[in-house]
């Protein structure tokens, strides 16, 4: 078998990388460099690619659009009056209380006058860099099924996460660093856990890598104070012997395979994290952009800033979540069930001046060109009160049927808002973008066609948009 031939169909390809570790490595080494085929003998990358590296953003319990980035004012109108309909609406507590109007006034913003509120007042004068999606639909109003379907394009855990499906089709830029990485809330993490992030069916090496912000961002990766190096890299080395004794043996093993690598990423690691993680490099003109040293924005400023070094580094893909865990009271999530103006100010505090941070960072440092911001969440909230049927109370529900996100950078039209939901926010009213549509056009910008990137699991030819997907065109510039 001629090894380099570039004219090898990618399924073939597949199949040899299950021979060997050595096959896994000319595999990932051929896919960075643009080579490898899809089934069909075309490159799997065959398009001009726009991004190179992706950071999102993901708010966990559900930010409300009608507060953020979808005015309407017919709810001024209509405040405290009730939504004639006889249909009964998928939201989780059951409650249809009165309409209530947006807590924040909106503005038009920028040269664009893209319309956004007070909420984020931060993001809101990078509101010419914003490419926002107004027109969101998702098929669950339940906060863990949500999750994985804003994560994984399917409602159960067990499916690749996006960000494992770019690990495995565009691999690490680095060789040091991994080519996902998840850098959760301080508080903890969401619902589902590492089900967010898990590679799934795809090799092992392809699993999200967490990272906290702080003095050791990565777990148990250096040894205990009282081995010596000698003593380390002798262990390493008979572990790694015995695993690949192991190999030769039994054959290619997934999980066996995905720990031989992750055992030398890891070795490669204790050189790298260091260096990445060590903010003494920045400026404090920088450190201050980010609010690194106040209480309110420390965790998420401190975990952009990271996800910007991430980036420069080589890493492909970084995740971060703000909001942990959806229960508890006070909540530490976007899950406004209780009251809205209360809950959205003390997380958008949290949030809004690191990430306006990272956008102007990236874009100073001519970064933004070529690296794909997404601000994201895993539904809305309703247009009428979480309340008794005579209230307007403080609180929404969820609201699967209409929503709002935002992107940036990588070629997306700057200044422009997409779609549109009903009068009141409450339904999509034109040009509804599902996750599938997302998640074809993220890929679409990384140069990769979502139909052709697949991999052949229990008899089926599994897709990051499953059978579906179409790619919003009218998003890049």
């Amino acid at each position: 078998m001629n090894l380099w031939n570039t004219s090898m169909p990618r399924r073939d390809w597949l199949q040899w990388a299950n021979r060997g570790v050595g096959a896994t490595a000319a595999l990932a080494m051929l896919t960075r460099d643009g080579v490898l085929r899809a089934a069909d003998g075309s490159p799997a990358n065959n398009r001009p690619a726009r991004a190179k590296r992706a950071i999102q953003i993901c708010l966990v319990g559900g930010l409300s659009h009608l507060d953020s980035m979808d005015y309407k004012p017919e709810l001024d109108r209509l405040h405290g009056k009730t939504l004639n309909t006889t249909e009964k609406p998928d939201i989780f507590f059951g409650q249809m209380g009165l309409l209530r109007k947006s807590d924040w006034a909106f503005h038009p913003r920028g040269s664009s006058g893209l319309l956004l509120s007070e909420l984020f007042p931060h993001i809101a004068q990078q509101a010419d860099l914003l490419t926002v999606v107004r027109s969101m639909v998702t098929e669950s109003a339940n906060h863990t099924p949500a999750l994985f379907f804003e994560n994984s394009g399917f409602e159960f855990n067990g499916f690749p996460s996006m960000g494992s499906w770019l690990s495995y089709g565009l691999g690490s830029i680095a060789d040091d660093l991994p080519a996902y990485v998840v850098l959760p809330d301080g508080r903890g993490g969401p619902n589902g856990g590492a089900s967010n992030w898990t590679n799934g069916f795809l090799p092992g090496q392809n699993q999200g890598v967490v990272f906290h912000a702080g003095a050791h961002p990565v777990r148990d990766l250096n040894p205990m104070p009282s081995i010596s190096h000698a003593e380390d890299v002798a262990t390493r080395q008979t572990i790694d012997w015995l695993n690949r004794r192991n190999l030769e043996r039994h054959g290619h093993e997934d999980i066996l395979s995905a720990r031989i690598q992750s055992y030398e990423l890891a070795a490669k690691m204790q050189s790298s994290v260091p260096l990445v993680s060590e903010f003494s490099d920045e400026t404090q003109a920088t450190k201050d952009l980010y609010g690194i040293d106040h209480p309110e924005t420390a965790d998420m400023g401190r975990r952009c800033l990271l996800g910007r070094r991430l980036l420069e580094k080589g890493v492909r893909f970084v995740q971060l979540y703000s909001g942990g865990p959806i229960a508890g009271s006070p909540r530490t999530s976007w899950d406004a069930h209780e009251n809205v103006f209360e809950n959205h100010s003390l997380e958008a505090k949290r949030i809004d001046q690191p990430v306006a941070a990272l956008l102007a960072d990236l874009k100073a440092r001519g970064m933004l060109d070529d690296t794909l911001v997404l601000f994201t969440t895993e539904f809305g909230r309703t247009p009428f009160a979480q309340s008794a049927a005579d209230m307007a109370g403080p609180g929404r529900d969820h609201n699967r049927y209409a929503f709002s996100t935002w992107m940036a950078g990588a070629g997306l039209r700057p200044g422009f808002a997409y779609g549109e939901s009903d009068d009141i926010g409450w339904k999509v009213a034109s040009n509804p973008v599902s996750w599938h549509d997302l998640h074809a056009t993220i890929l679409h910008l990384f140069g990769i066609d979502h139909e052709q990137l697949v991999y052949y699991h229990n008899g089926i030819h599994r897709r990051l948009t499953n059978v579906h997907g179409q790619v919003v065109h009218d998003l890049i510039g």
